[in-house]
């Protein structure tokens, strides 16, 4: 909800005038309206005052002995604390140049000298309906800024295994490619495919070949440990790992231990040819981003070490341009 939902009875309006007589006069209509009112007989002491308790209006006059009205509202314009409290300046000038600087530091309106109460009073509670508006507005744009992350952010998710999908992965690929280019350090990638799932899928149906998904995917996060590293869903049975700052030496331990925490699982696999269970096959890449180079060229290196390793006897890794090792 906006600040005050009744302009007339919760709103707190400063008013400002170095003169006592204009001071009474207004806070005694504006008291007997249901506002709530402070007062300040110079700029200096306002300023002070709105920035300990910043006010929903500001009823301020022009000429002043210290800093004139124009000087506060400036100021008050220039901060983020301040620069949304709407400005009413009252001065008993006519002159038209007068008018326009008011406007031009930021005043929304302009009372003139000797007071109409009734005009007072209605342009008053025109800007603070617009203030409530604005609020309102701003609140209704927030919560809409909100829900749009809220599904930019489901639109990345695989909605099975709750991890990136292929979206994601494309996106932080091409942000850890760039990276990887203005640093100049290695950028690996892990593509990841399930042993014979296809055949588990006949086997034991859809239903338990997500929960296959689910379970692989669960183990690929516990086994890969740095929080810079990224598990996706690739596509179908197969997951991808970006490992940023990752060249072949520190690739190795970390696919030996995506094999083994996927052996670990356990899960039954009676139609596989190469294990009791559900197993795992990884092919690791890594380069140094360049701009002589596309970024999907590491993507097909680390395509190449998967068909290695699918072609090799599965359960394993295979590190592009290195000799495959078992799991």
């Amino acid at each position: 909800m906006s600040h005050f939902s009744n302009p007339a009875t919760q709103a707190t309006i400063l008013i400002v005038d170095d003169h006592v007589d204009n001071l009474k006069l207004l806070s005694d209509m504006l008291d007997e309206q249901g506002y709530e009112t402070r007062q300040s007989l110079n700029g200096l002491t306002a300023l002070k005052s709105i920035e300990l308790s910043p006010p929903d209006l500001i009823l301020l006059d022009i000429k002043m002995p210290d800093i004139d009205g124009y000087t506060v509202c400036e100021r008050l314009k220039s901060t983020s604390l301040t620069k949304d409290i709407p400005v009413i300046f009252i001065s008993a000038s006519h002159e038209e140049l007068d008018k326009v600087k008011a406007f031009s530091v930021g005043g929304l309106d302009y009372i003139t000298k000797p007071f109409q109460w009734f005009e007072v009073l209605a342009r008053i509670e025109n800007q603070l309906r617009i203030k409530q508006l604005q609020q309102e507005l701003k609140e209704k744009n927030t919560r809409l800024e909100h829900l749009v992350k809220e599904l930019e952010e489901k639109s990345r998710l695989d909605p099975l295994t709750q991890i990136g999908n292929r979206l994601h992965f494309n996106d932080c690929f091409e942000q850890e490619w760039k990276r990887g280019m203005r640093e100049q350090e290695p950028l690996g990638l892990i593509l990841c495919d399930i042993d014979h799932f296809k055949l588990y899928n006949d086997a034991y149906g859809h239903l338990k070949g997500d929960r296959c998904l689910c379970a692989v995917a669960k183990g690929l996060e516990k086994a890969v440990l740095r929080g810079t590293d990224l598990v996706c869903r690739y596509g179908g049975e197969e997951f991808a790992v970006i490992l940023p700052n990752t060249d072949y030496s520190g690739a190795e331990p970390i696919c030996q231990r995506i094999v083994e925490t996927i052996n670990q699982l356990k899960i039954p696999h009676s139609a596989s040819s190469v294990s009791s269970h559900v197993t795992i096959s990884l092919g690791f890449a890594s380069l140094i981003p360049s701009v002589n180079l596309p970024s999907d060229s590491l993507i097909s290196m680390s395509d190449k070490a998967l068909y290695q390793a699918k072609s090799t006897g599965k359960n394993c890794f295979f590190l592009y341009n290195s000799e495959f090792v078992l799991a």
